[in-house]
């Protein structure tokens, strides 16, 4: 009983976010937007989350060189780290990482924001002056992402890749000019699309759930829940969804 009950409760609230997000697309699409609000938006999301993308993008690609080059080492082929550091960030740490961060960062302080507007009755205020919640604060936010992400994860790849150089031509003696040519010659136009196909729907992910989140607390204790609510399952949709498709990718060969 216990299960089904779990099931329905998934269901249900799969349901409730996918009217959710149907109905942000409904205003994204009849309504022009303040170009302001959603520049406002990008910087939250995106420049501020510059730094913390940047420290553990790079740090994570030494840590794949690191690993990968001393399992290359046994069969002589360290030469290959520079073809798997970038064919591992391109196509899953940097999209991965990348949305994780943003989730725990950006996706946290939405849902707290739009959860202290619900509660002090700020939303009730919009809604009386013929303000639609979703088109004022929802939407901004979904487009900030839409934008960012691409643009976060491209940069968290080269970080990692970056990482990678290092330990390759410090640790393993590999020539500077060898190792981005290799670089180079890993990657094709499939993985870069596959990389920003991700990119983009787990930014979409974190817009809708930090936003679903931040309308449903009811009190200053609901708060914090609805903020650990949509951290973890923001986590877990992105590890879901990144599988999904994975998956397709590779039976469609990209």
């Amino acid at each position: 009983m216990k299960l089904f009950k779990a099931l329905a409760q998934l269901f249900h609230y799969l349901g409730s976010l996918g009217c959710f997000a149907r109905d942000t697309v409904g205003w994204l699409l009849t309504k022009k937007r303040k170009l302001k609000d959603v520049i406002r938006e990008i910087v939250f999301i995106g420049i501020d989350s510059l730094p913390l993308v940047s420290l553990i993008s790079f740090f994570i690609g030494i840590i794949i060189a690191f690993q990968t080059a001393y399992q290359l080492r046994a069969f002589r082929s360290e030469i290959q780290l520079a073809t798997l550091v970038a064919l591992s960030m391109v196509r899953e740490l940097g999209p991965v990482i990348g949305a994780l961060i943003v989730a725990a960062r950006s996706g946290a302080s939405i849902t707290a924001g739009i959860g202290s507007m619900k509660i002090s009755e700020q939303v009730d205020a919009l809604e009386a002056f013929g303000v639609n919640p979703l088109d004022y604060l929802v939407v901004p936010k979904f487009l900030a992402l839409f934008i960012c992400m691409p643009i976060l994860i491209i940069y968290a790849d080269c970080l990692g890749i970056i990482g990678g150089y290092l330990v390759g031509t410090t640790k393993f003696s590999i020539n500077l000019g060898l190792y981005f040519r290799m670089t180079f010659q890993a990657l094709s136009g499939k993985d870069i699309l596959s990389g920003l196909v991700k990119s983009i729907s787990f930014g979409s992910i974190i817009a809708f759930v930090s936003c679903y989140e931040g309308f449903r607390p009811f009190s200053s204790i609901d708060v914090s829940r609805s903020v650990t609510h949509a951290v973890v399952r923001s986590f877990i949709l992105i590890i879901v969804f990144d599988c999904i498709l994975t998956a397709i990718f590779y039976f469609v060969g990209v």
